[in-house]
């Protein structure tokens, strides 16, 4: 059960590939349950070194077909540098606008790395 963004990105680190975390950015979210148990984790996508295309209809897609009532998003920055970008900023909020419509909360994003996590 996910009861803080601490624990999301225990979740999250544990699934990752660390061989792959400081050289491609990948984006994965976290199916959650009405309880906020996690009922899957699925990568989305997979970039370069600097970035990563999220298509928001392959997320709601993925979430529709699990049923899932809740999200959690994140992502990689290769360079450990754990800031937003305005793209990141700007997805998070298109994301959020239309988790809206589905009423499929998007609870947080994170931006992981090896030596933490950032929560929007």
């Amino acid at each position: 059960m996910i009861r803080s963004s601490k624990y999301a990105y225990e979740i999250l680190f544990n699934n990752w590939d660390l061989n792959r975390i400081e050289m491609t950015e990948q984006f994965f979210i976290l199916l959650l349950n009405r309880a906020n148990h996690v009922i899957g984790i699925t990568e989305i996508s997979s970039g370069g070194f600097a970035a990563t295309v999220v298509d928001p209809k392959v997320i709601f897609s993925v979430a529709i077909k699990c049923a899932a009532s809740g999200l959690i998003l994140a992502h990689n920055h290769t360079s450990s540098n754990m800031r937003p970008s305005d793209t990141d900023l700007s997805i998070t909020r298109r994301i959020a606008s239309a988790g809206k419509l589905l009423d499929i909360e998007i609870f947080d994003h994170l931006i992981v790395s090896r030596n933490g996590y950032y929560s929007f």
